[in-house]
């Protein structure tokens, strides 16, 4: 009985890529077109932006934001391309640097009929030079994420085969702290939007979220104990998520610390940015708090639970948080806190992280609910005969 050496299929590439590059898509058109609102036609044609003048004021903000704005497009789509062994770096940097134009170049005309957006030739060129940076980059850094690349056996060695698309939903974690919150980890709160939508669609005030608590008022207590239910229910469905991850012999403890302090210091970071320097702890509340001490001690004794648990629970969480942070009104002191944000020009910025904390549990739920691990437990082992 010999054993069987599977070769490598080289004209696959990364799924943690492909994915990576689908939500980056879908982030650009959002910061593109948000707010989606007031749509109208003031007589131009779409690209009548190519042939104006360039425009006579900009700053350098502007420019460095474009420029890496489309910087991890350009990288993404090389490192998703197939990994053939005669495809020429040189063309794969071709290839993305005109699908980032293309794309530039569509998102400027359709900006072309929103009334807060302005189509620039300026934008498409320094988008463009974004993806072509990241294209060359992606070309630079490819070789290191072959087959054997110390980044590929580590990866291989801690985390399982079904990991791809999980690693992307974890680490689009720590990022969807950016946006402000009622709540900490309320991520997928719609209610208000959907509100805020209905009310322009139908000319009158609707709010859904008073429909479900049918304007009970409540106490202080009564918001300190949903913010520790859904600060506790976020957290352990994130580390759950990110445990079903990873191989009994994994450095789980570490890892999972290392996660969950990465998005704890992203969300300080993000508030003092858009807040104030004081304000970067103000999350930080007393029912926060209890709700991370309460995740903590739910993760301590799930830790090296059977991963269809790990997965069950993490789905159970995540549904919990999502249904009180759409059922249960805003913090007053939220409310009140928002009012000060003054978005300037961190328009785009600020709705990519509105749609992605919008996203995220929706995202995470498919993952968890994906029959995909279903079927590789099903599978028989090959026959090495």
């Amino acid at each position: 009985m010999t054993r069987q050496v599977i070769p490598t299929n080289t004209s696959t590439a990364s799924s943690f890529a492909r994915v990576s590059l689908l939500i980056y898509l879908l982030l650009i058109v959002y910061a593109s077109w948000y707010p989606f609102a007031g749509w109208r036609d003031i007589g131009l044609t779409a690209f009548a932006y190519l042939t104006a003048p360039l425009p006579h004021y900009w700053t350098v903000f502007d420019v460095w934001t474009n420029v890496a704005g489309y910087l991890p497009l350009g990288m993404l789509m090389v490192l998703s391309l197939p990994r053939w062994r005669r495809w020429s770096p040189y063309w794969a940097v071709l290839l993305a640097t005109l699908a980032g134009i293309l794309i530039s170049g569509t998102m400027e005309a359709v900006q072309t009929f929103l009334p807060t957006r302005v189509a620039s030739n300026l934008d498409l060129m320094t988008n463009s030079a974004g993806a072509l940076l990241g294209a060359v980059l992606g070309a630079i850094l490819r070789p290191r994420f072959g087959p054997d690349s110390r980044l590929l056996q580590l990866r291989e060695h801690w985390f399982n085969r079904e990991a791809s698309q999980g690693m992307v939903v974890v680490a689009l974690w720590p990022l969807a702290q950016i946006y402000p919150l009622s709540h900490l980890f309320g991520f997928g709160q719609f209610t208000s939007m959907l509100s805020t939508w209905l009310s322009d669609l139908l000319e009158e005030p609707v709010d859904l979220q008073a429909w479900f608590t049918n304007d009970v008022r409540f106490t202080a207590a009564q918001y300190w104990l949903t913010e520790t239910i859904i600060t506790a229910c976020g957290l352990t469905g994130a580390a759950l998520t990110f445990l079903i991850l990873l191989r009994q012999h994994a450095p789980k403890l570490p890892l999972t610390l290392l996660l969950v302090f990465v998005a704890l210091m992203t969300k300080a970071l993000a508030t003092a940015l858009l807040f104030a320097p004081d304000n970067a702890f103000v999350w930080l509340t007393p029912g926060s708090f209890g709700g991370l001490l309460i995740g903590a001690l739910m993760l301590s004794g799930l830790a090296y639970a059977p991963q269809l648990a790990q997965r069950r629970l993490a789905a159970l969480t995540l549904i919990m948080a999502l249904l009180l942070v759409n059922i249960m009104p805003d913090n007053p002191y939220y409310t009140e806190t928002l009012q000060t944000w003054t978005q300037g020009k961190f328009l785009n910025f600020n709705g990519v992280a509105q749609f992605l904390a919008l996203l995220w549990p929706f995202c995470t739920l498919w993952f968890l609910f994906h029959p995909m691990h279903k079927r590789r437990r099903q599978q028989p082992p090959r026959d090495s005969r």
